[in-house]
């Protein structure tokens, strides 16, 4: 993922009105855990993570106005990553599954997506 240098937030996250630009900054060697860092305000940052490695069943359905937003032509170029609430211990980490992030690495834009799913949570314990 380090080859995504600036990405574009077609639409603000939610409570970050001005924030639409961001880059994606590895911060293991594996590149499983990222910072969503803003370069608008250097102070603003979210961590990030791929699902594959802690729920490799996660297959969120986006909808056609996403698809449309991010000028999504295939699969091959979505990267979906889960935003994370660190805790004191990676076992007290939570996973927002109920609103991933949606990157087409092609065009370099992004959303967060809320999906329609009451069974997906917004604090899913990131490892048992």
């Amino acid at each position: 993922m380090s080859d995504i240098p600036v990405i574009e937030m077609v639409h603000p996250l939610p409570g970050f009105p001005g924030e639409r630009r961001f880059t994606l900054v590895e911060l293991d060697e594996d590149g499983v855990l990222c910072a969503l860092r803003s370069l608008e305000d250097p102070d603003l940052r979210f961590l990030v993570a791929p699902p594959a490695p802690f729920f490799p069943d996660y297959a969120p359905v986006v909808d056609d106005a996403t698809v449309a937003d991010l000028a999504i032509t295939s699969a091959e170029e979505v990267v979906v990553l889960l935003v994370l609430t660190p805790g004191g211990s990676l076992q007290e980490t939570t996973a927002n599954l109920r609103a991933p992030l949606v990157l087409n690495t092609s065009t370099r834009r992004a959303c967060q997506v809320i999906l329609d799913d009451a069974a997906l949570s917004v604090t899913t314990p990131l490892v048992a």
